[in-house]
């Protein structure tokens, strides 16, 4: 049990799956798990133990942005010996051939600061994810026949931006879309030698305006989570 995970030991996976929004995960748990286990509920940031093919899995909610992801992300390396973990969740589509409904598998994650990034100073730490978790997700995500592209994305450590001329330049440098939580967890998993993925659901886009009507959410996101799982255990 830690501050902000009231599971015992043992009631954590060594995969976890982490959206960012509690119910997403109670509603990926009761969706997708077998004998689905609340597991945590301390400040409403549910998590739920269950089983999806044989394998044991965690779904745990991790909250919005960067710093409350390193929260739950830290607790779960050092005191569950959390092995992998995929965040899944929505993103703001930023090229003009990303589509609303369209699926994004995060190879890097751009960012202008997280709360690793006073450990490095002056350098400019590239966070990536797992080869061998993105390989497994491009291949899931084809055999389903998900459109998906696979790149850089932009982890913000603001939902309402005021910068125009920075989503510009992520555009112009051919940034696939935005969120607010991948960077910290490439980053905490390249310290602590685990695994990591981001596995997103275009819900909205920042060029044209268009938005995942929330009666459409849960189907689209059901890729994101197959996909997400099937990569884990391939």
């Amino acid at each position: 049990m830690t501050v902000h995970i009231g599971a015992s030991a043992g009631d954590i996976a060594e995969t976890v799956l982490m959206p960012g929004d509690p119910y997403r995960a109670k509603w990926a748990a009761e969706t997708f798990l077998e004998d689905a286990k609340l597991v945590n509920e301390v400040r409403g940031m549910l998590g739920f133990t269950g089983m999806w093919r044989g394998n044991r899995v965690t779904i745990q909610g991790s909250g919005m942005g960067m710093p409350s992801l390193s929260i739950y992300a830290n607790e779960l390396i050092s005191e569950y010996n959390a092995q992998t973990l995929i965040r899944i969740g929505s993103c703001g589509g930023m090229q003009s051939h990303v589509k609303v409904r369209d699926v994004i598998i995060a190879m890097s994650a751009t960012t202008i600061t997280s709360p690793s990034s006073g450990i490095f100073r002056e350098v400019n730490f590239a966070p990536t994810a797992s080869y061998d978790l993105l390989a497994a997700a491009v291949r899931a995500a084809e055999s389903r026949g998900t459109p998906t592209h696979v790149g850089g994305i932009y982890s913000s450590d603001v939902f309402y931006a005021e910068r125009p001329d920075l989503d510009e330049q992520m555009v112009r440098h051919g940034i696939l879309g935005v969120e607010m939580e991948a960077a910290e967890l490439y980053t905490l998993a390249a310290r602590h030698g685990r695994r990591a993925l981001a596995v997103l659901t275009v819900s909205d886009h920042l060029q044209t305006g268009e938005a995942l009507p929330s009666e459409d959410r849960e189907k689209t996101f059901g890729d994101m989570v197959e996909i997400a799982l099937e990569a884990a255990f391939t």
